[in-house]
């Protein structure tokens, strides 16, 4: 290899890098799962040091807790998630979630996964989080740590973390 190629070769790297690293720090852009639209979720719903790590990110640091796995799975349970996805999230009218295989590929990760949860999908899910499961209250509906913690409880089925 010639100096000018490994020069070039080296420049590439150094410039991957330093652009990696400028990016990493910013929050995560969350889209729907039907459009593609961006999702307006007010930054103050990411309340917890989990849900604003999760938007640094897009790792959820819930995957492997079991406090939140157990949170998680009442949470499925009562958001009545069973009803479709049967009661360890194995599949039944819906799809399974728990991979490698998913219906929608995105959620293989869990940024993928929290943009279906949270917005719902045009096979039929409704959105489930927080002021868009019941419009008429903006309350009603999953927190960003909700999803966190039920989407660490799916993932503690299968073989796939989303991180």
């Amino acid at each position: 290899m010639t100096n000018l190629m490994k020069s070039a070769f080296l420049m590439t790297l150094i410039l991957g890098v330093c652009t990696t690293n400028a990016f990493a720090d910013g929050p995560i852009s969350l889209v729907d799962t039907q459009s593609g639209a961006p999702l307006a979720i007010a930054p103050d719903q990411f309340d917890t040091p989990q849900a604003k790590e999760f938007l640094a990110t897009g790792k959820n640091p819930y995957v492997g807790d079991d406090a939140a796995i157990k949170r998680g799975n009442k949470i499925f349970q009562l958001y009545s998630c069973t009803q479709c996805h049967g009661a360890d999230a194995q599949g039944q009218v819906g799809p399974s979630l728990h991979g490698p295989d998913f219906h929608y590929a995105k959620d293989a990760t869990n940024k993928g996964m929290f943009e279906t949860i949270w917005h719902g999908t045009n096979g039929g899910m409704g959105a489930k989080g927080k002021g868009l499961m019941d419009p008429s209250d903006p309350d009603n509906g999953l927190s960003p740590d909700d999803v966190l913690k039920v989407i660490a409880w799916v993932r503690s089925k299968g073989t796939t973390t989303g991180n």
